[in-house]
């Protein structure tokens, strides 16, 4: 048996859009106006509508309809933006949870691109701002068809028995968001050999640690593309997959890596190992050697640089999964020309850009073969991994997907997203791969994914060396699937991963339509004789926004001739993807972020 679909009606004229729908099958309807209902009465058939409406009605909803509001007279649009707030806020109080709220406006008063033309921001009703203050998203928006609805008449111009004008005109279709959480802290509990040792989370990696994206149940798109691209490599070499749990610290060396790119921790003093047991091996924390800095960390979570620290106690999320193929291929037990497959989640402190990921899910693979041959087997290798690429992305969409071999040297640093900057400190690189895809206004140059070079490890024998691939998963799902934002990846909203049935990647369709964007600016002074360390800067707008910063900017600086005091002033863009993100939260958001930069980084708002 079909369920019962519940409509409310809002500000109807003369009820015929009320009645047309109340004849349909298993749906019951509630219809309202502005006007008594004698005066209602007077316009032509609607006292038989109104009959009608009685005799089918029912007072729970999972729809609310609300066509062409309007003040009346000559409002203007700030008054009719305050009749949609309070509708909104109204409409979430009756709207079952996964209910919809329809509003139909004239061409352009929404302010949103569908408009055609589209008005100024400031002359629209910009209903996507004003529904995101009860909490709603725009899910879906199309044509207003008043023309199909039989008996449809619309009425109601300026509170004339006059038609409103409905050539063009859009329904838009909202949708209830999930709620913005600031989590609360969270400690870590993990195992350095014979002791379990705990750490408290970076704050802003505390809803992505501890997901599962990769679990055997999991039917995320990141560990679905995983197993394909596996698969695909097991039919060209002897392939085995390294399943077991890898450390999430490590420790030592970090030559030629910036230390503002990671996130360092401290582990709780009675649990740290003792400085005997670093250096008889007892813990399996990966270690990387010559430690020539360290750092410390306040109770907050934030680092700064300490003298006279021990080293043995200097500990890092895992920035890269190829110190475990190193332990991998130095064990003694690989087997030569057989390549392993290592994945899981690395973590590193980032700008913020459209394809920079504070947390991501890396793929290595790594094998062990006879020196001289080290060119024709990386080129074998991502050869094989472009053409599964290519194979899963004609599966899913019919745009083009480029895929582009590059040789590392043509290349310098600063011309690389975070993902291949950050590789080509770690390791020899001889290749980058970059993939693009060829949609209709798009003018992206293409995006690194993957990285292919040899690193020099002490094998058992002199005339064997080690290639190694390493992929970026949650980019390579993100061009596949037609995800724009890497966020999405991480929502906990439902209608993400209903759209991956398991084992499946297919084109992603977004839920959250044309996100407002706010900006704000903030300038400060920076503490004399200190360099101002952008990233942190980052890091902290990412934790207090809950990543809804999509965009910094430095938009002035100055020195003073005087004292010699340097002057910032950033601009900020809040946007999210994925929930309803209002003027308000956001404004609570700057107020907090201005806070934490005072007291973390020293500076000074101004």
């Amino acid at each position: 048996m079909e369920p019962v679909r519940r409509v409310l009606l809002i500000g109807e004229g003369n009820f015929s859009f009320a009645a047309s729908l109340c004849g349909a099958e298993g749906t019951h309807v509630v219809a309202t106006c502005y006007e008594s209902e004698e005066e209602v009465s007077r316009c032509g058939g609607a006292a038989e509508n109104i009959q009608r409406l009685r005799e089918k009605g029912k007072r729970e909803f999972d729809c609310i309809h609300f066509n062409f509001p309007h003040c009346g007279r000559k409002a203007g649009v700030v008054k009719n933006r305050e009749l949609l707030a309070h509708f909104f806020h109204s409409s979430a109080e009756v709207l079952s949870e996964e209910g919809e709220v329809h509003v139909a406006l004239c061409n352009g008063q929404g302010g949103t691109p569908a408009d055609q033309p589209r008005r100024e921001w400031h002359n629209s009703w910009q209903i996507v701002a004003v529904a995101a203050g009860a909490g709603f998203i725009l899910s879906n928006v199309h044509p207003f068809k008043a023309e199909i609805i039989r008996g449809y008449k619309c009425t109601g111009y300026r509170s004339q028995d006059k038609s409103f004008c409905v050539e063009g005109a859009l329904n838009h279709i909202f949708t209830r968001s999930m709620p913005f959480s600031y989590f609360k802290p969270m400690s870590c509990e993990i195992e350095l050999e014979n002791r379990k040792v705990s750490f408290q989370v970076p704050q802003v990696l505390v809803d992505k640690i501890n997901r599962g994206f990769l679990e055997p149940n999991s039917n995320h798109p990141v560990r679905t593309l995983k197993e394909k691209l596996t698969a695909d490599l097991r039919q060209a070499f002897p392939l085995q997959n390294i399943d077991s749990c890898l450390p999430l610290l490590h420790h030592g060396q970090l030559n030629g890596v910036c230390h503002s790119n990671v996130f360092w921790i401290i582990l709780n003093p009675e649990e740290t190992p003792s400085t005997e047991e670093m250096s008889n091996g007892l813990t399996n924390a990966v270690s990387f050697h010559h430690v020539d800095f360290c750092r410390d960390a306040d109770k907050n979570g934030w680092v700064d640089v300490q003298e006279g620290c021990h080293i043995s106690k200097q500990y890092y999320l895992r920035p890269s999964l190829l110190p475990y193929a190193q332990a991998v291929i130095q064990r003694g037990a690989f087997l030569p020309e057989t390549l392993y497959v290592i994945s899981g989640l690395v973590f590193r402190k980032c700008s913020i850009t459209p394809h920079s990921m504070p947390v991501f899910h890396e793929m290595v693979f790594v094998s062990a073969i006879n020196r001289g041959t080290e060119k024709s087997y990386s080129q074998m290798l991502m050869n094989n991994i472009k053409t599964s690429i290519q194979s899963l992305h004609q599966a899913v969409s019919s745009f083009k997907l480029n895929i582009n071999l590059q040789e590392a040297m043509s290349f310098e640093t600063a011309e690389l997203n975070d993902f291949a900057a950050f590789e080509s400190q770690l390791s020899k690189i001889q290749y980058l791969l970059f993939v693009e895809t060829d949609t209709p206004g798009s003018h992206d140059k293409g995006c690194c994914v993957g990285v292919i070079g040899t690193v020099q490890y002490e094998l058992v024998s002199s005339e064997l060396v080690v290639v190694f691939a390493s992929l970026n998963l949650d980019l390579l799902a993100m061009l596949i699937c037609g995800i724009c934002d890497w966020r999405m990846l991480w929502t906990s909203d439902n209608r993400f991963l209903h759209q991956f049935p398991r084992g499946e990647l297919r084109l992603f369709k977004s839920f959250s339509l044309y996100p407002p964007s706010y900006v704000h600016d903030v300038s400060f002074w920076v503490p004399d004789g200190e360099q101002f360390d952008e990233v942190a800067f980052h890091t902290i707008a990412r934790q207090v926004s809950c990543e809804t910063v999509t965009s910094i900017q430095l938009i002035d600086s100055f020195q003073q001739s005087e004292t010699g005091r340097r002057s910032f002033c950033y601009r900020l863009t809040f946007q999210s993807c994925d929930k309803a993100l209002s003027r308000q939260l956001v404004a609570e958001m700057q107020l907090r972020f201005r806070k934490e930069i005072n007291e973390h980084l020293r500076v000074t708002v101004r």
